[in-house]
């Protein structure tokens, strides 16, 4: 039986389009793009988050030892992404399809106007039949601009347009319960809201030729299937990975999605970078947010206020420890909030509509 997804965004992982040289796998992009066709002509709507700008770049050009690591990478990705584009171009031209060139940074997910300036964008794209290709800017896109890796540039698109799946293609068939070199480890096929630990048995290393690993995928899709956005983790080097696994006929990591949430929600949940201040919650607080009734933040919970915010800015939540709890649109400025620290009979400092709540706590 097929999996019900209309609108899907599929990441293809840079270990997934090179080969053990580090140059682009020509073949496999093949095998990906007429897979991709045969989605389409389901009438479903695809959007592709591609790695594999660099990998082009170094087809083309050698670079000088005496650049550093940054100039480098702006150079390899600024010839290949040009080859990049116009080798899916090409690719799908062969089954009359047409594709778009979307780049973005950091930044464009940080300002609610950028934000919706970009939905806007990807809407007019598909409502044409057009397949936008998204990565990042790395040509500008440096240090504190970076995204962690394309997992989450993925995570953020998903969110942004409210799509029903995202499917991350990996060199690997899911996440494991153990290291997948002993004997007897098994993929973990289904990842609920409850899980807990991933940490304890997921490698921190990093993939070859990309930035992330799969600790990076894993907290990014929790967060991504708390917003009600069904996240797959699957082998992007075994044949057929797409059709396969959208039939259901492919072993493979899938995050049991929550209920649908709110656009403001599913921005806010990738916004942590853009925090203007900290609230810090008592334990009665926490317990009372992170419960399964909807519950807004009210100054009786709030124990301090760190940095200096304004009535709709972006304000981290964090307990006692200062893990964080939330990420919420605060009410009313930080001044404001402070001088009524603990005081009960106030309007709630963050309301539940705006409260986006770490799939680790709640």
């Amino acid at each position: 039986m097929a999996l019900p997804y209309n609108r899907i965004i599929i990441k293809i992982g840079s270990n997934v389009l090179t080969q053990a040289n580090g140059m682009p796998d020509l073949d496999r992009i093949a095998h990906l793009v007429e897979q991709i066709t045969e989605i389409k002509k389901q009438g479903k709507e695809v959007i592709l988050v591609s790695s594999g700008a660099v990998a082009s770049g170094r087809s083309l050009v050698t670079v000088s030892e005496k650049f550093d690591a940054v100039a480098t990478r702006q150079l390899l990705a600024a010839v290949g992404q040009v080859k990049l584009i116009n080798t899916y171009t090409a690719l799908f031209g062969k089954h009359d399809l047409v594709c778009a060139q979307v780049l973005v940074t950091k930044e464009d997910f940080r300002d609610r106007q950028h934000y919706q300036n970009m939905q806007n964008c990807f809407q007019v794209l598909l409502q044409h039949h057009i397949i936008p290709i998204v990565n990042e800017n790395d040509v500008v896109s440096v240090t504190e601009l970076m995204f962690t890796d394309n997992d989450e540039l993925a995570g953020l698109v998903a969110s942004a347009l409210n799509a029903d799946a995202l499917l991350i293609l990996s060199n690997v068939d899911g996440i494991y319960n153990g290291n997948p070199k002993e004997e007897g480890t098994k993929v973990i096929e289904e990842i609920g809201h409850d899980a807990t630990d991933l940490a304890s048995f997921i490698s921190t290393q990093r993939s070859q030729f990309g930035r992330g690993g799969m600790l990076t995928k894993s907290y990014m899709a929790r967060k991504v299937a708390a917003l009600g956005i069904a996240v797959h983790i699957a082998n992007g080097t075994t044949q057929n990975v797409l059709t396969r696994l959208l039939d259901e006929e492919l072993i493979n990591t899938r995050f049991t999605p929550k209920k649908a949430a709110s656009g403001k929600k599913k921005w806010l949940a990738h916004s942590e970078d853009s925090a203007k201040g900290v609230v810090q919650i008592n334990e009665g607080a926490k317990q009372a947010l992170t419960s399964p009734k909807a519950t807004s933040l009210l100054l009786v919970g709030v124990t301090a206020i760190r940095g200096a915010f304004k009535k709709g800015d972006i304000v981290k939540l964090v307990d006692e420890t200062e893990k964080l709890v939330g990420l919420g649109i605060a009410e009313y400025d930080s001044e404001n909030a402070t001088e009524h620290i603990g005081h009960k009979e106030q309007r709630p400092l963050v309301h539940y509509d705006y409260l986006f709540l770490n799939p680790d706590m709640a």
